[in-house]
């Protein structure tokens, strides 16, 4: 019987899908399908995963909110060279890199919504509070 909240769950799935979209990005360009052989500087491509993930792993909201906009750039990334790459292994690794993409920011608007609608209550009350004074 799993005891693990929904917001556990979708923060859970958050830091999976953000590291394994960072091992996806560092082993694709560097050992799987580069596009040069023996590796190319694309690995940089994964730096700015590094940027976020602190925050994600310890929960930070506004870390959270942020980098559910910088992932858009690595869906996009995927979009495009799921349609432009040749090599069926490249094709494959960018649709991975979409699905990585939709899954961390589908995970992390799950697990923020909760916290924005209390914000919201909470600010409301502070309102009404200051309107009754």
């Amino acid at each position: 019987m799993s005891t693990a909240t929904p917001e556990k769950k979708y923060y859970l799935l958050a830091s999976a899908s953000l590291i394994a979209l960072l091992l996806l990005c560092i082993s694709w360009e560097w050992l799987l399908a580069p596009l040069r052989p023996g590796g190319s500087w694309m690995i940089l491509k994964a730096l700015p995963l590094l940027i976020p993930l602190r925050g994600v792993l310890k929960r930070d909201n506004y870390t959270m909110q942020w980098s559910s906009m910088l992932i858009w750039l690595y869906f996009t990334e995927g979009i495009v060279r799921a349609y432009s790459d040749r090599l069926p292994l490249s094709m494959a690794l960018a649709w991975a890199e979409v699905v990585l993409s939709v899954l961390f920011f589908i995970a992390i608007v799950l697990y923020l919504r909760p916290l924005k609608k209390a914000a919201k209550a909470l600010m409301k009350a502070n309102a009404a509070k200051s309107a009754a004074e």
